[in-house]
């Protein structure tokens, strides 16, 4: 269906305009931008490209707030918090896994995400006995975006060892665990039924990272998804640059980068420990690095070095990960305040040529978000899929402002109530601030989340 959308301001990929109509034809595309605002099916008040949530493990948000006490261990950290989770994953089933996804992308959707990126690597039933059918899990996320509306990247994860030493998985981790030839049958399957699938969802791989995958398990990963997008985690914790050092000779970026085919396909999770000279090889590489800057911080991984990985030309994405809080503008506003905290000063990342610290990081997490997914988004351009979203200029927060100073005040002095509506491939997925099942998804939620907790 051939769709226009009216804005009095929109952000273009030349930049801002007043008074546009976009149209969007019936594939899901932008085929026409043009002056005048008359006559047309919807209207908004300030029209963005919409960002590309970059990484994701959907069924988390179930568990967000259950890991916020301290253990035994007086030092809790990264380590004591997977812990948590993988106690917590033993509990679900496929039907809560859906009930989870569901209420994950419509939260997205509804902060002004219009497309999700799932790291998904929980495969199996507990114990990691194989359901009847190998792709089970998949097959219910892959299902929930389609009834949702989100564009939808699948990236199976390929998870083999429980660290560097190839010690065997062991209690929540076997949920995960796949060998090679496992892991090209669960590939195989999803593969399969993907044509079914609306022609903007993408099917890559996330060989999950250097500790939990062989030097042979990623070359068979990658070599699955040959023109898919490739995610992995990489350098998020001090113990596993430590441990990946001992045992390849290398810290992990800098052994990545010297051992594999690193392009734009690859996205870098976290990449918080990096020393300058991988920071500046990786920006580089035209690979994307996968910020999730809510969940590092909750997690005290540290702080990613921005003002240097995009001084020196490198591409970024945002992503909610843990889901611990669904929130665009938070995530936006806690990389650059983190770096204002280490750095003592303000208004960090910005460049010569974009002034706007909130325009600046959102145009940067729009295009490095659409790379890394593999989605012909992240612009408002004739050819790119209408990934949109608008935001409600008669609230307070934004009367009688114009330009970037709209996004530096989204950014930075509001929240993701000021989304009104968001179009994915065209697909208008939340209008009025609200996505059209939101009652009957977040009921279901609801009494997932009763029946998980009574079960801890």
């Amino acid at each position: 269906m051939v769709q226009t959308i009216s804005a009095r301001q929109a952000l273009t990929a030349d930049g801002w305009r007043e008074n546009v109509t976009v149209a969007i034809d019936a594939s899901g595309a932008i085929s026409a931008i043009a002056d005048g605002t008359a006559e047309a099916d919807h209207q908004a008040g300030i029209l963005l490209p919409a960002l590309s949530n970059v990484h994701s493990h959907s069924f988390q948000r179930a568990m967000a707030g259950l890991a916020e006490k301290r253990g035994d261990n007086a030092h809790d950290d990264f380590w004591t918090w997977r812990e948590v989770m993988y106690r917590f994953l033993e509990l679900l089933t496929p039907d809560d896994v859906e009930a989870i996804a569901a209420q994950v992308q419509m939260e997205m959707l509804e902060a002004g995400y219009a497309a999700q990126a799932e790291f998904h690597y929980l495969h199996h039933a507990p114990g990691g006995q194989r359901y009847d059918r190998i792709d089970e899990l998949s097959a219910r996320h892959i299902e929930t975006a389609r009834q949702t509306g989100i564009g939808y990247t699948h990236l199976p994860v390929l998870y083999m060892q429980g660290g560097l030493d190839g010690r065997a998985l062991e209690g929540g981790q076997l949920r995960f665990g796949c060998d090679i030839h496992r892991f090209e049958e669960l590939f195989a399957a999803i593969r399969s039924g993907w044509a079914g699938c609306p022609t903007d969802f993408t099917l890559g791989v996330a060989p999950h990272s250097l500790r939990a995958v062989s030097r042979s398990g990623l070359d068979a990963a990658i070599a699955l998804a040959p023109d898919g997008p490739i995610q992995i985690h990489a350098a998020e914790q001090v113990g596993e640059v430590r441990e990946v050092q001992e045992a390849l000779g290398a810290r992990p970026i800098e052994w990545l980068l010297a051992n594999m085919p690193i392009d734009e396909r690859w996205c870098f999770i976290h990449a918080t420990q990096m020393e300058p000279a991988e920071c500046d090889a990786l920006a580089k590489s035209k690979a994307v690095a996968g910020l999730c800057p809510i969940t590092e911080a909750n997690l005290g991984d540290g702080i990613f070095d921005a003002a240097r990985f995009l001084g020196a030309g490198g591409r970024i994405g945002i992503g909610s990960d843990s889901n611990v809080r669904i929130a665009l503008s938070e995530e936006l506003r806690m990389l650059e305040v983190s770096q204002r905290l280490r750095d003592k000063r303000r208004v960090v990342l910005t460049s010569d040529g974009v002034r706007s610290n909130g325009r600046n990081l959102y145009e940067k997490a729009a295009a490095g978000g659409a790379q890394a997914i593999g989605r012909n988004a992240g612009r408002i351009e004739v050819g790119a899929l209408a990934d949109l979203t608008a935001l409600d200029d008669s609230h307070q927060t934004l009367a009688a402002l114009s330009g970037d100073t709209i996004l530096d005040s989204w950014i930075f002095a509001y929240d993701d109530s000021l989304v009104s509506d968001v179009w994915s491939a065209g697909r208008h997925t939340v209008s009025d601030g609200r996505h059209p099942q939101h009652d009957q998804i977040s009921e279901r939620f609801k009494n997932t989340m009763i029946r998980l907790r009574n079960a801890l």
